[in-house]
């Protein structure tokens, strides 16, 4: 019969082979590896992927700018008002409905990006680097076969810049 140690040793050994276990873990090693790599811009995972999204559509919508990061409009909102307050972005009412609000980059944000840009690509290469090129492919292919199957289960809607847009004109 199996002691209390070693069931309790086989139990975390499951915990720790689940794919959410390794997926929120990988998540916290990206996180943690590009902010060590933009600490001295400040920046976080989430306020690059806000300014990267506003450099390539300018003027975008809160509600957009959310589903094209797939966050949640609350988390969208916090990260907004973050980057509003350090100058980075301008939100105003939109030109076509008042009732939504355009984003657009600053000045100081499209600097602070472009300041980004090196670094984010050294965290990159550091979060890859334990994996072979063949490796880092596969990972690739195998995480956007994952997010594109089970999108619909996600609470916060993933729609990239673009689709929607093309989706209308093909219809």
């Amino acid at each position: 019969m199996p002691s209390l140690q070693q069931k309790n040793a086989s139990t975390l050994s499951r915990l720790y082979a689940r794919p959410g276990f390794l997926l929120r873990r990988a998540h916290q090693i990206s996180a943690a590896v590009f902010e060590d790599a933009c600490r001295e811009l400040g920046l976080t995972p989430a306020q690059f992927g806000v300014l990267t999204v506003l450099q390539a559509h300018p003027g975008m919508g809160q509600s957009s700018l959310a589903r094209a990061l797939g966050f949640d409009k609350v988390t969208v909102l916090r990260v907004l008002r973050g980057l509003q307050a350090r100058g980075f972005v301008s939100r105003s009412p939109a030109q076509d409905n008042r009732r939504n609000v355009s984003v657009t980059l600053t000045a100081a944000g499209a600097a602070v990006l472009e300041q980004a840009q090196k670094p984010a690509e050294k965290a990159y290469k550091r979060l890859m680097a334990p994996l072979s090129k063949e490796q880092q492919a596969q990972l690739l292919d195998l995480l956007q076969l994952l997010t594109g199957e089970l999108e619909e289960e996600a609470r916060a809607a993933f729609v990239p810049p673009g689709v929607a847009a093309a989706a209308r004109e093909t219809a």
